[in-house]
């Protein structure tokens, strides 16, 4: 891996997020059918387990560029105003390696008959550290720019609200509450490089209408605030047809950059769902990079008598 495209990504990455030097949480394009991710307000909404994997590959036209996977797995206990859930994402964004492991508790109450607000509270930590390849490059090794750079875990914790039926759902959350610097001597000397965990909060909704009897639509609203970083948004309309297959697009955009996106979801069984999705830069980025693609497999298990209505997100 060589020292010309590692900055290349590095130059991309710091261009995309905005961030100087502050990670945030990677973004999905299939993110409503992720939600615990980002908010676990969500565990055990869906009524029974629910498992859901994703790999997404950005920016294909790099070699070596940003890839993330998610695993997560949730559910309602017997008393189903609890639910619990454990999260799972490895991002690669560039030279840099995250790894995010953290549990989630939810407890809700009944708003109306239809209508439920779950309270949700989510605790692990996160593991950070540089390509050893990256860090044994001649030019990097001479480079006081990246300091003594941090290999470790560092706990942290998030919280959010999850209001919702069976036709609507508004979130709020913020799955990373403390501020934490993963290079150790950032504090300490005069070197630039930095690596910033923080505060993240979301805004999510959305509602589905009945078209016609085989027919919904399905808008959806994302909102992304993070400290030092510009606000985010993301705008989503799917099609379901006959209960089965999913068809939509999506527009991101904040104030550096911007893309468009399509998604397709089939649900092949009761049980499992598969989607895919591509997104493409409509930003003055679009010549260097190529598109992201993303790729869903969900498992759920089916239970008749415990799903009371058919789940939409």
């Amino acid at each position: 891996m060589g020292i010309t495209k590692n900055k290349i990504t590095v130059l991309l990455v710091l261009y995309i997020n905005t961030i100087g030097y502050t990670q945030q949480l990677p973004q999905f394009t299939q993110y409503m059918f992720n939600t615990i991710s980002i908010n676990p307000a969500y565990a055990g909404s869906r009524e029974t387990l629910s498992i859901v994997g994703l790999h997404r590959s950005q920016w294909t036209g790099i070699q070596g560029g940003p890839q993330t996977q998610t695993l997560s797995a949730h559910s309602p206990l017997r008393n189903e105003k609890v639910g619990l859930g454990l999260s799972v994402i490895r991002d690669t964004p560039g030279f840099e390696n995250y790894l995010y492991i953290y549990g989630d508790f939810s407890y809700s109450i009944n708003i109306t008959d239809n209508s439920k607000l779950a309270f949700g509270f989510k605790a692990g930590a996160t593991n950070y550290h540089l390509d050893r390849e990256f860090l044994n490059d001649p030019e990097v090794t001479q480079d006081p720019f990246f300091g003594n750079y941090s290999n470790r875990w560092n706990p942290n914790i998030g919280a959010g609200l999850y209001l919702h039926s069976n036709r609507w759902y508004l979130g709020l959350s913020s799955p990373r509450i403390l501020n934490t610097d993963n290079n150790r001597t950032a504090e300490t000397s005069t070197v630039e490089y930095v690596a910033l965990e923080r505060v993240s909060y979301y805004l999510t909704g959305g509602y589905v209408f009945d078209l016609t009897t085989n027919t919904k639509l399905k808008p959806s609203a994302l909102l992304k605030a993070t400290n030092g970083a510009p606000i985010s948004v993301d705008l989503n309309a799917n099609f379901l047809f006959y209960e089965k297959f999913w068809l939509g697009g999506s527009y991101r955009y904040n104030e550096h950059t911007a893309s468009i996106g399509a998604l397709a979801d089939f649900q092949v069984t009761k049980q499992i769902r598969v989607g895919y999705a591509y997104e493409h830069f409509i930003s003055d980025i679009r010549p260097y990079i190529g598109g992201t693609h993303e790729i869903l497999l969900m498992y759920e298990l089916f239970n008749e008598k415990r799903v009371r209505s058919p789940r939409y997100f």
